[in-house]
């Protein structure tokens, strides 16, 4: 083992702390003083015999320190020479001496002044053993490591550490050199143990070697760098000089720079921005001359200028909201609650994936201007996109770059339009979608209507993903049977009945009206129209679910009007039941369209359509024959089947019908369904069907208020049906009384208006005896005087 012998003195001195540096014994280091204190503690030093403790500061920002905020051992040093600074300042010239630790601190007024115990000892005194030797070497060998990795330090020094025989002063003078934190230094400084003080020694310099490692490879790795980017400039440098003795455009190197600094500046997905920059690297690369330069333009002016960070902000109110949907539209209750519910989960959940709403309606209900009312009650932006007729997939997903004239599909094209990532997307006429040889556009809807797959939906010409899941998606369509299983399955739909006479009329007075007064430049003291006349529009020159042809009657007249004012000179025109023929010509349409006598033969059936609901006025016919069964009115094949089942419920209940058992045998039946041009189909006319026979087969005449829809079984069971709503709106609109429904279609009164509840006699039938006992006149009622 070693041996280090201490010998303790006491001695009272001067103090300075010092702020972010410390003094270690066999030192020699110049520092300058400022403050008052240090000052009056160096010329106290001075005045005795140039000795002063210096110890270091614990935060060098403080600026008056206390004695415990500085540390209690450091180094006694001597004085070589005091050098007075302009400001006032003296910069010193020091050599430290020996450790010392504060025993007791006797004034801090002017100047701080301490008892110190001095450890001090004599370096023949130490025997250096085999370990001790061991950990200089090892501490010698890192230094030398150290000096190899820092440049900042001359490595003549080493000669001067390693001879060096004094283990403490050994690792004092490396200590001094090496850039190490305020507290490892003093954690050395305290360390009185030769062999210790080296082992700590050691660790520090071992960590300072790994640092330094690292700094070495960063500063590598960006010179690298750095080198290919002069190079790369350089070379790009020559080719401009080259391009301009050429007498190349000398634009595309700035264009090439103003793509670059938008791609740089959009808040992007790191997936698109390295696609951007790709094709902007082949951009500069390539020469102006080249065709596909006009290609890649095109697909970076659609990268930069789609919104990839932009989007509105929801104005999540929901009482706004209905202010909005009440403004624009009236009625329409069901869908108006379902946005509401919409925006209020919004509300509560804002990462809600949106729903795709599905609007099915008759034209002219208000579906298109529905989808632009939802947009203004978010505050958001509105896209319309219409699918009737399309047939090529590349519509909705765009063309590969690889195509002459290349360009995305229309859902980025309106997305770009719209500039935000989040507008309301109205997919219209969806129902009208085509198939041909270029594709299934509804295949690739299929992807934008599913909100687990379109916040990645993939455009071909883009070949990046966008993210369409913040977008809110209403489609809209007519019916729902022509649109794909799959394709319906992802939407949720709502039903838009049509509208009643008095809706109408509400909508008429205070949305169509006002609306084409300000199109046409009049005012309310230019024009009015009564609410009789309005009614008249809507039963004797319109016949729809919608309002879209009441409108074009009120514009009509709004037409009429002008000219009439501009012409005659007159402040107002008046427009009442008495004078509409004069502007819209004689009625087209007679409200009261049932039948003007009870007749034998004759049904009146209900039907829905697209279009809403419909009268079909079904006429049968029997006579002499062999039994034939002729169908005609373009009926499709289930209601051919219908009409054939009625018939054979008929065959197969003669006798408790009161007919002929061998009438299929020596009769012959035409069933016609007039109107012959527009196609028809559907099993809701088999109870018609089959009653108009049954009164021509037994000459009881039909009731002629009676209206009725239902499908009928062989058994002469009645079967539920569809559009209850729009059926009874239809018979409404001809002054039925009564209609007979089938009894499990209970349930869809309840979407029935209830002012047509009241005026109509809703009969519920479970059979075809029910459907006769209301429908067949009696014999006495035959010839009733109508």
């Amino acid at each position: 083992m070693y041996k280090e012998q201490n010998t303790i003195e006491s001695k009272t001195l001067p103090l300075i702390p010092l702020r972010g540096m410390t003094v270690f014994p066999h030192m020699v280091i110049h520092f300058d003083v400022g403050r008052d204190k240090s000052i009056k503690a160096l010329d106290k030093a001075m005045v005795d015999d140039s000795l002063i403790f210096l110890c270091t500061q614990k935060d060098a920002k403080v600026e008056d320190p206390t004695t415990d905020e500085f540390y209690h051992i450091g180094t006694i040093a001597k004085i070589k020479q005091m050098l007075k600074l302009p400001g006032g300042s003296i910069r010193v010239l020091v050599e430290g001496i020996d450790r010392a630790k504060i025993v007791e601190i006797h004034r801090e007024d002017e100047y701080f002044e301490s008892e110190v115990e001095i450890f001090k000892y004599e370096p023949d005194d130490i025997v250096i053993d085999k370990e001790m030797e061991g950990a200089m070497r090892l501490v010698i060998a890192d230094f030398e490591e150290y000096l190899v990795l820092n440049n900042k330090i001359s490595p003549d020094i080493l000669l001067a550490v390693t001879d060096i025989e004094d283990p403490g002063r050994l690792a004092d003078v490396i200590a001094s050199y090496i850039n190490l934190k305020i507290e490892e230094h003093q954690e050395i400084l305290e360390t009185f143990d030769f062999y210790k003080r080296l082992e700590v020694l050691h660790r520090l310099l071992q960590e300072e070697i790994e640092l330094l490692k690292i700094e070495d490879k960063i500063n590598k790795r960006v010179k690298k760098q750095i080198t290919k980017v002069q190079k790369e400039y350089y070379l790009k440098e020559q080719m401009k000089a080259i391009q301009k003795e050429l007498g190349e455009d000398s634009e595309l190197a700035e264009e090439v720079e103003e793509y670059r600094k938008k791609i740089n500046q959009i808040d992007m997905p790191n997936e698109v921005r390295k696609k951007a920059l790709k094709e902007l690297d082949r951009l500069d690369r390539m020469s102006p001359q080249f065709a596909e330069t006009a290609v890649i333009r095109a697909y970076l002016d659609w990268i930069v200028e789609l919104p990839w960070d932009k989007e509105t902000e929801d104005k999540i109110d929901i009482k706004r909201a209905r202010k909005v949907l009440d403004e624009d539209h009236y009625g329409l209750e069901d869908i108006k609650e379902r946005i509401l519910e919409f925006i209020a989960i919004r509300k509560l959940a804002k990462g809600l994936k949106g729903p795709i709403l599905c609007l099915v309606g008759p034209p002219g209900v208000g579906k298109t201007s529905i989808a632009k009312s939802v947009a203004r009650a978010l505050n958001r932006e509105f896209v319309r996109m219409s699918l009737g007729g399309m047939r090529d997939e590349a519509e909705i997903r765009g063309h590969r770059k690889t195509y002459v004239g290349a360009m995305p599909g229309r859902i980025i094209s309106s997305i770009r339009k719209a500039g935000v990532k989040n507008p309301v997307f109205l997919f219209d006429e969806i129902d009208k979608l085509d198939t041909g040889f270029r594709g299934d556009p509804a295949s690739a809807l299929l992807e934008v209507l599913d909100p687990e797959q379109n916040s990645a939906f993939t455009d071909h010409f883009l070949e990046v993903a966008f993210d369409l899941s913040k977008v809110l998606f209403i489609t809209t369509a007519n019916t729902i049977n022509s649109i794909p299983e799959p394709l319906l399955d992802r939407m949720e739909v709502i039903r838009i009945g049509g509208y009643t006479e008095d809706e109408k009329l509400r909508i008429a007075v205070d949305y169509l009206f006002p609306k084409q007064l300000k199109e046409h430049g009049l005012k309310d003291d230019n024009l009015s129209i009564s609410e009789n006349a309005i009614k008249r529009i809507v039963n004797n020159y319109t016949r729809e679910a919608g309002v879209r042809n009441l409108e074009r009657n009120i514009a009509s007249i709004c037409r009429k009007a002008a000219k009439k004012i501009v012409e005659s000179d007159i402040k107002k025109v008046r427009i009442n039941k008495g004078n509409l023929h004069k502007y819209l010509g004689a009625p087209k349409y007679r409200f009261d369209m049932q039948e003007k006598e009870n007749q034998v033969g004759v049904a009146t059936g209900l039907a829905w359509t697209a279009f809403g609901g419909d009268i079909l006025s079904i006429e049968v016919n029997s006579m002499k024959g062999t039994g034939k069964l002729q169908l005609t009115g373009q009926l499709g094949e289930v209601m051919k089947e219908s009409a054939m089942a009625g018939i054979s419920y008929i065959r197969a209940n003669s006798d408790s019908l009161g007919i002929d058992s061998n009438f299929y045998k020596d009769m012959d039946l035409h069933v016609h369904v007039p109107e012959g041009a527009i196609p028809k189909d559907g099993p809701s006319a088999g109870i018609t069907m089959a009653t108009a026979a049954i009164s021509a087969l037994t000459n009881k005449p039909v009731a002629r208020d009676i209206a009725m829809t239902g499908e009928v079984t062989l058994r002469g069971r009645v079967l539920p049906v569809g559009g209850i709503k729009e059926k009874a709106l239809a018979a409404n609109r001809i002054g039925i009384k009564k209609v007979l429904i089938p009894f499990e279609n209970d349930k869809d009164l309840e979407d029935v208006p209830t002012n047509i509840r009241n005026k109509m006699d809703f009969i519920l039938v479970k059979n075809m005896d029910q459907v006769l006992e209301h429908s067949l006149l009696k014999e006495e009622n035959n010839y009733e005087d109508n």
